[in-house]
């Protein structure tokens, strides 16, 4: 099993949405690295769910149902790609950016070292570390 990070802007997509709905595709994504990163994600992988810009949170954990395949938002013959998520569980409580910085066993975490991208692999240590923060016990 491999873990992953996707951001998305609560007011577009948020946490909730995908609980309504859930699954979906999570399409849009027009980055090749974050492609690429799509392009690895394999059903049963984790995936943290990280609302950006308003909120900059980890808020819940998704699972990977179905591999990529093309972006149906994508222009036809393109090489985009979208995977599809299901909301695995909500963390307990939010652990936001401020905290995640204040880790300093997360110093190498995709999202605090390429900020701007959307979809960045977590080692499995960076995954748990993140699931103990959101915990209340933490």
């Amino acid at each position: 099993m491999n873990y992953w990070l996707v951001k998305s802007e609560p007011e577009a997509y948020a946490w909730a949405d995908l609980v309504r709905d859930a699954e979906t595709d999570w399409t849009g994504v027009r980055n090749y690295q974050a492609r690429n990163n799509l392009q690895a994600m394999q059903p049963g992988d984790l995936v943290l769910f990280y609302h950006s810009v308003s909120e900059k949170a980890v808020v819940g954990v998704a699972e990977v149902t179905a591999a990529a395949a093309p972006d149906a938002t994508a222009e036809a013959g393109s090489s985009w790609v979208a995977v599809r998520l299901r909301p695995h569980a909500p963390l307990p409580q939010a652990v936001p950016l401020a905290a995640l910085k204040a880790e300093p066993r997360l110093a190498q975490l995709g999202l605090l070292r390429q900020s701007r991208l959307s979809v960045t692999p977590v080692n499995p240590a960076h995954f748990d570390l993140v699931l103990a923060l959101g915990s209340p016990d933490a």
